[in-house]
C-alpha cells in the first residue's frame, strides 16, 4: 500500500507541476491567461454548502482562502488521477511505464473538466457558453496531453 501511495503522490504531483509549467509557457510565449485557481477554489468552497452549479463563478460569493483551496484541489486531483492510473494498471506499470495508459488517463480526465468543472463554474458543457469555447477545448486537450506525458515521465523517473 505504501508503494501505491507514494507513487500516486509523486507521479500525480510531478505531472500536475508539468501542466503548470505548460501554462506558464503558454502565458509567456502566447499571452494565454493561465487557469484562475482562485475561481476553482471558490467553486470547491461552495460545494460543502450544497452549491454545485453557478451561473458565473466570478459573481459567486468569495470564500476565504479560495486561491489556496484552488491550488490544493488542483494538485489533489492530479494525485487522484495518478492513483486511478495505478489502480487500473497496477504499480507494476510505474516500475515499467508505457505511454498508452498515461495517455488514456490524460484524455479521460478531459471529461472531468468538460462535464463537471466547467458546467459547475458557469461555462457550460465543454465551455460552450464561452465565446472562445473552441480555444478552451483545444487548450484542455493539449494540457491534458502534457499531463499524460508528465504521468509517464514521472513514472520513468521513479522506477
Amino acid at each position: 500500500m505504501f508503494d501505491f501511495l507514494w507513487r500516486a503522490i509523486v507521479i500525480g504531483a510531478a505531472a500536475t507541476a508539468l501542466l503548470d509549467l505548460w501554462a506558464l509557457f503558454l502565458q509567456r510565449a502566447f499571452a494565454i491567461a493561465p487557469p484562475n485557481w482562485a475561481m476553482v477554489g471558490r467553486w470547491v468552497g461552495h460545494l460543502p454548502l450544497g452549491r454545485f452549479v453557478h451561473e458565473d463563478i466570478g459573481k459567486a460569493e468569495p470564500v476565504p482562502n479560495e486561491l489556496a483551496i484552488g491550488w490544493v484541489f488542483h494538485y489533489a486531483v492530479g494525485i487522484c488521477f495518478a492513483a486511478a492510473l495505478l489502480a487500473i494498471w497496477g504499480t507494476g506499470w510505474a516500475k515499467n511505464p508505457t505511454l498508452i495508459p498515461a495517455l488514456i488517463v490524460g484524455y479521460v480526465t478531459i471529461g472531468c473538466g468538460w462535464f463537471i468543472l466547467q458546467p459547475g463554474m458557469g461555462a457550460g458543457i465543454a465551455a460552450m457558453k464561452r465565446p472562445n469555447a473552441m480555444q478552451i477545448r483545444m487548450l484542455n486537450i493539449l494540457g491534458h496531453t502534457v499531463f499524460a506525458v508528465g504521468l509517464y515521465g514521472a513514472a520513468l523517473l521513479t522506477r
